[in-house]
């Protein structure tokens, strides 16, 4: 059987639609505020269960992407603690000096999390 096609030009819409606005009023508006145009709204309501799923599944990376962004807090608290457990001053200088290299490019990952932007959700971007 032949895989149904997807189009991009519809998961790009659906992509960028605010669907908690939509649940709220009723009407379809792109993440940024400005209302879908007629031609837009018209485009949505052709999605197919193919379209749909490609949206779900772009939408799951996206939750993957972000994931260690949302944890990097605690995880950097959790990889911190052992070194502060042996510091009598406990700060983050006396911590990295305890710290091996392998440690320090852990450090810095996780770091990375806390202090990089998250880019937002974008059709074909994860």
């Amino acid at each position: 059987m032949p895989q149904p096609e997807i189009r991009p030009e519809i998961v790009g819409l659906l992509c960028d639609a605010n669907f908690q606005h939509f649940c709220e009023s009723g009407t379809w508006s792109h993440r940024d505020g400005r209302p879908f145009s007629k031609e837009e709204q018209a485009l949505i309501f052709q999605a197919s269960p193919a379209d749909l799923e490609e949206l779900k599944a772009q939408h799951t990376r996206y939750l993957e992407y972000v994931r260690p962004y949302k944890e990097a807090p605690e995880a950097i608290q959790r990889f911190l603690s052992p070194f502060m457990d042996q510091l009598e001053e406990k700060n983050l200088g006396n911590a990295h000096a305890l710290m091996t290299e392998d440690e320090r490019s852990e450090f810095d990952r996780l770091l990375a999390f806390m202090i990089d932007p998250v880019r937002p959700f974008t059709a074909y971007a994860f």
